[in-house]
């Protein structure tokens, strides 16, 4: 999965909140100074070629924009990118890096444990 600069990522969670618009109307969710039409065309269309909007024609100078892959497919493909990239496409080596920064504690982990085994 391609990844997304901060301002594409900005832009998809508009559209993962909003879901369809034109590109006026995402331009009115930002706050002044807003960012210029334009602008905000030239990144949507960079994410359309991306694979992440698609657009569906009103008239013929006139596309509402829709996003294609989910917020839940995005963050899905995104830790993937980072298990293979970091940590040789190991998830175990990804919660021992975790356990031992400190980030998630062996007591959280054990119940975790449990969780998933109560899900089977």
């Amino acid at each position: 999965m391609k990844s997304l600069t901060n301002r594409e990522e900005e832009i998809m969670n508009h559209y993962w909140d909003k879901g369809a618009m034109h590109i006026r109307e995402l331009q009115a969710l930002y706050d002044d100074p807003k960012p210029h039409v334009n602008t905000l065309s030239t990144l949507v269309h960079i994410l359309e070629d991306k694979g992440f909007l698609s657009h569906k024609v009103i008239t013929a100078k006139c596309y509402k924009y829709f996003p294609v892959l989910t917020r839940d497919d995005y963050r899905r493909g995104t830790l993937g990118n980072v298990v293979d990239k970091f940590f040789n496409k190991s998830y175990l080596g990804v919660v021992s890096a975790l356990v031992k920064d400190e980030k998630i504690s062996v007591d959280d982990l054990r119940e975790l444990i449990k969780k998933v085994e109560e899900g089977r």
